[in-house]
């Protein structure tokens, strides 16, 4: 195993977006969100996704350069078309769109359409929370998820994340979760990586559980119908209510690689200053982690995996799979970027 320092490595995905002619800008707003992302530990949607935003952004199915056009429809609501740009950057622009219509409204509501592959939602809700609001957020991807008691794929892994302040600023309560048992993109990353999954969690094209990594074709819903019921309500969320489609019609994320995204996402601001106990709210979320905390060692609140594994990786660097050090180098060449220097890990 391989590692890279947080710096180093959001230097080279900042070079390497901007060889494909992505703006200074945009391209560090990329960078430090999959750097954070990897530093939370959160692999599946970290720096590993970065070859596949160059498939797509060289293959012309990204916009590197997305016209963003955002509309206020309301004292609290707006819409956001993407271009078709990178979700990052869509979802960073509409969440700062939410907060300027909370800050006037106690609330803002932002649609998203024409958009693509966000990353961890989680980091919306949390941008919420560096401007004292509380963040929630939902996405949807092409069809991953089987139905409770259906055989075939037909809603996303579509996650939800809910973001709320506590008095250490950057470290809100934050749950940031996929509404299938795990992210596809775990399935991707083992079988690049030689890892496995457990049976239980994915079924093949009977849509028999397996563990045989070849024949996973689909994942399945936490929580049985539970899971089932909310992607289903996300999916209408994030599709439909934004002009985009749903289920089995989204693009796929990596066979579709001729077709743009076409993805949805809802980015929510809350003013926590707008109600009874919002003066004192992340004082009683941070005596709520105290307390429950109380009851053992062992015992996280929501969030706190994450940064204890980013205190960790700063130490230690950020550690990359053969796989993917292998892909930083094609694409440093093929671009004409300096690739990024590796550490033990």
């Amino acid at each position: 195993m391989l590692a890279i320092s947080p710096d180093q490595l959001s230097l080279w995905v900042s070079q390497v977006l901007m060889a494909t002619d992505m703006p200074e800008s945009e391209a560090k707003i990329v960078a430090s969100s999959l750097v954070q992302t990897s530093l939370w530990a959160i692999d599946s949607h970290g720096v590993s996704r970065v070859p596949h935003y160059l498939n797509r952004l060289t293959g012309g199915t990204l916009n590197p350069r997305p016209q963003l056009e955002f509309t206020e429809t309301g004292a609290a609501t707006g819409q956001l078309d993407g271009n078709h740009g990178l979700g990052i950057v869509v979802c960073h622009f509409a969440m700062e769109k939410a907060i300027y219509l909370a800050r006037n409204a106690g609330v803002g509501i932002v649609g998203i359409s024409n958009s693509s592959h966000c990353g961890a939602i989680g980091l919306y809700t949390r941008q919420a929370c560096l401007s004292e609001m509380i963040g929630v957020a939902f996405t949807h991807t092409d069809a991953l998820v089987v139905p409770h008691l259906g055989k075939k794929a037909f809603f996303g892994t579509n996650p939800i994340s809910i973001a709320i302040p506590s008095t250490i600023v950057d470290q809100p309560l934050c749950v940031d979760m996929a509404t299938s048992i795990v992210p596809w993109n775990r399935i991707v990353n083992a079988r690049r990586d030689g890892g496995s999954i457990p049976r239980g969690l994915a079924v093949n094209e009977q849509g028999e559980d397996t563990d045989e990594l070849r024949e996973m074709v689909a994942l399945k819903p936490i929580a049985e119908h539970k899971g089932y019921a909310l992607g289903f309500m996300i999916d209408m969320l994030c599709g439909p209510l934004n002009g985009m489609t749903f289920g089995p019609h989204v693009t796929n994320m990596y066979k579709d690689l001729d077709r743009n995204r076409c993805l949805g996402s809802l980015m929510i601001a809350i003013d926590p200053k707008r109600f009874a106990g919002g003066a004192l709210l992340s004082q009683v979320v941070t005596q709520a982690i105290e307390e429950v905390k109380a009851q053992g060692e062992a015992i996280l609140f929501p969030g706190e995996p994450e940064y204890k594994s980013e205190k960790h990786r700063r130490k230690v660097g950020i550690p990359i799979e053969s796989a993917v050090a292998l892909e930083f180098s094609h694409w440093s060449e093929k671009l004409a970027v300096i690739a990024p220097e590796y550490l033990s890990y």
